[in-house]
């Protein structure tokens, strides 16, 4: 059982001062889909993660040393017109990093998992790439290091984890309207259900959204499947009906009208519209890279506290650069859903390398509550929930490691 009077001296709670984020007079606000590049290859190295995590459990037990958080995303080259498409390069896949390849004398082959992880990863996020043909995959992962190696191995499985770096993780709640649009715009757009009705909107989707004052923007981009756009009028009839769809699916959402613009670059003319073979923009040259998208909470808010880190790819059981993004994000969401009167709460999490990481040296709460809410009341409310949420962390760690949350 955890020393909570230890915890609590680690846990600090502030006024939030300024202006709430929701009331500012700008906020930008970006999304990259599923098949972004920089999505899927952060969607390759966390399933490679996941994959490893189970391979160890089956094989060692317990989820040994690995950090599979680089990778890389060459695009390849294509012609697309009207009707039909061709990939005349193929899309390069690597994936690199550090990871345990043998556990008492028995070899794990971290390099063939990786692969056969990417390949199954593309294949159920993509419709019209044929992966088997049109992409190379390369796993290069290497020992790990000595030193954070034998941090990890000083773990003991029935202990609290020690912390593998000296970082920090950053979270926020609740959501602006404009951050729930762009966010569930591109869901929308990326769904099952969508892509039944309309099969030549690609998975390759940006959403960039502005809120001016009481004005609203999202400009959107789409790879179209040339396969599914017979001509330009088809092509400009769907990007019409998409903007219709959004429009509607806004003003359903947060209640406000949208101006939207899809594909805003086609010239003119109608010459070298943005159509794809794969739905894909990686197949034109376009890489990916891991860390480069979308943070743990689906966006990417440069009016918000945000980490650099690249979450997607490292390992869930000491790894604060995974660890305490998440459980910032869950721990400040949780907050505003357990006091009402709080309407904007930030938080930051450091931890120190080589302690327990249920034991933070700092996680600050900044709090903003609502006009005549007492502030004390909400600073216990968020210690009280902090607390619970450092308690369970190992179980955390283990939800993490079962793929429960996602790191883009």
């Amino acid at each position: 059982m955890l020393n909570l009077d230890d915890i609590m001296k680690n846990i600090s709670v502030n006024k939030l001062d300024g202006i709430p984020v929701a009331e500012q007079g700008v906020e930008f606000v970006e999304r990259k889909g599923i098949g972004h590049p920089d999505s899927l290859i952060d969607g390759i190295v966390d399933a490679t993660s996941h994959a490893l995590a189970k391979e160890y459990l089956d094989n060692c037990g317990s989820i040994m040393h690995h950090n599979v958080d680089k990778g890389l995303i060459i695009g390849g080259a294509s012609h697309a017109g009207f009707g039909s498409a061709k990939i005349t390069k193929k899309i390069e896949v690597i994936v690199t990093g550090r990871a345990t390849d043998r556990f008492n004398g028995t070899k794990i082959d971290v390099n063939e998992i990786a692969k056969e992880v990417a390949k199954k990863y593309l294949k159920q996020n993509t419709r019209f790439l044929d992966v088997d043909k049109e992409v190379i995959f390369v796993s290069k992962i290497a020992k790990g290091s000595a030193d954070l190696t034998h941090l990890f191995d000083r773990t003991n499985p029935k202990a609290v984890p020690l912390a593998n770096d000296t970082s920090f993780g950053i979270g926020f709640a609740p959501f602006t309207d404009i951050e729930k649009l762009v966010l569930e715009t591109e869901r929308y757009l990326n769904s099952k259900r969508y892509k039944e009705v309309n099969p030549a909107v690609g998975e390759d989707i940006k959403v960039m959204g502005l809120r001016d004052k009481n004005k609203y923007v999202l400009t959107i981009a789409i790879a179209f499947v040339s396969k599914h756009t017979r001509n330009l009028d088809q092509y400009m009839g769907y990007k019409e009906r998409i903007k219709t769809d959004v429009v509607r699916f806004a003003e359903k959402l947060i209640g406000k009208e949208v101006e939207v613009h899809i594909n805003s670059a086609d010239p003119e003319d109608g010459d070298e519209v943005y159509l794809t073979k794969s739905g894909l923009s990686c197949e034109a040259g376009d890489d990916g890279s891991v860390g480069r998208g979308n943070r743990v909470n689906g966006i990417i808010t440069p009016f918000r506290p945000m980490s650099l880190e690249a979450a997607a790819g490292k390992n869930p059981v000491n790894h604060i650069g995974k660890i305490y993004n998440l459980l910032a994000t869950e721990l400040a969401s949780d907050v505003v859903a357990q006091y009402s009167d709080i309407r904007e709460c930030n938080i930051a999490i450091m931890s120190q390398i080589g302690k327990r990481i249920d034991e933070p040296l700092n996680l600050n709460i900044d709090i903003a509550t609502i006009n005549g809410a007492n502030f004390e009341n909400a600073k216990s409310k968020a210690r009280y929930i902090a607390e619970g949420w450092l308690e369970n962390l190992s179980d955390f760690t283990i939800d993490i490691s079962l793929g429960k949350y996602k790191t883009f």
